[in-house]
């Protein structure tokens, strides 16, 4: 399988029109459409940490839920930090692709890993492009509870969260940034809203809203989804390899 066939294949199995609009996925960097691809490398960001884990490695293609650029690059010149990743892929043959927001809405993608790994059941699609998730736990819980859960199956160091003191029954997740889906997991009637990132007012104002909020971490709430993209690999018959790269840390 090529590198063109394999990001084929990948786009068939989480296909393009799952993208919201604006998401800069895709195909990030193809020296050689035509190369044969053999090793893949997992990780949820191509930071420089892990292309130079790829080139170490021999691996043809690294593969990530975050696109390797976010925005216009001036140009590709020696010394940018964007760029420099770029030369030392292309001089290495090392394609990177990428697949964002439709990894979040799909079937089987980040939200409803999200939401297995927490034990909702039920679950039905909320937000823009139906990317959320929401559902029930098997018995209601504090604010507090919640959080305990949250941060020790996502293996999160710590997580932050308001209580607005009534029991959880029903939760919204939306891994990764999810402070645009606040409303509409409130509109879809959850009594808690999981996510990696939220805004700090709406976590002061959540009592007013009557809705518990749950701040995990961005990595770790989209970082389980590697997984699923193991056996995507594993699927195509190419060697996959997954890097627990993160360089947020805590004290």
């Amino acid at each position: 399988m090529t590198v063109l066939e394999f990001y084929e294949y990948l786009n068939s199995k989480i296909p393009t029109e799952y993208s919201l609009s604006g998401d800069c996925d895709g195909l990030c960097c193809c020296p050689d459409g035509s190369r044969e691809v053999e090793r893949v490398l997992i990780a949820l960001d191509a930071t420089e940490d892990v292309v130079n884990e790829a080139v170490e490695d021999g691996v043809q293609v690294i593969l990530t839920h975050h696109p390797m650029i976010f925005g216009k690059i001036p140009g590709v010149t020696e010394g940018e930090y964007r760029s420099d990743k770029l030369i030392k892929l292309i001089k290495n043959n090392i394609a990177v692709m990428g697949f964002h927001t439709r990894l979040d809405a799909i079937d089987g993608g980040v939200n409803d890993i999200l939401a297995r790994l927490l034990g909702l059941t039920d679950t039905e699609k909320f937000g823009e492009g139906g990317i959320g998730r929401i559902g029930r736990l098997a018995e209601p819980m504090t604010a507090e509870e919640l959080a305990v859960l949250v941060r020790d199956t996502l293996g999160a160091p710590h997580v932050d969260y308001s209580d607005c003191g009534k029991l959880i029954r029903r939760v919204a997740v939306v891994g990764g940034s999810g402070s645009d889906e606040l409303y509409a997991a409130m509109a879809a009637g959850a009594d808690a809203f999981v996510s990696g990132e939220l805004k700090y007012h709406a976590m002061t104002d959540s009592t007013d809203y009557g809705i518990s909020l749950i701040e995990a971490g961005h990595f770790y709430t989209e970082n389980p989804v590697c997984a699923r993209l193991f056996e995507l690999c594993a699927e195509a018959d190419v060697i996959p390899t997954i890097t627990f790269s993160n360089r947020i840390g805590s004290v």
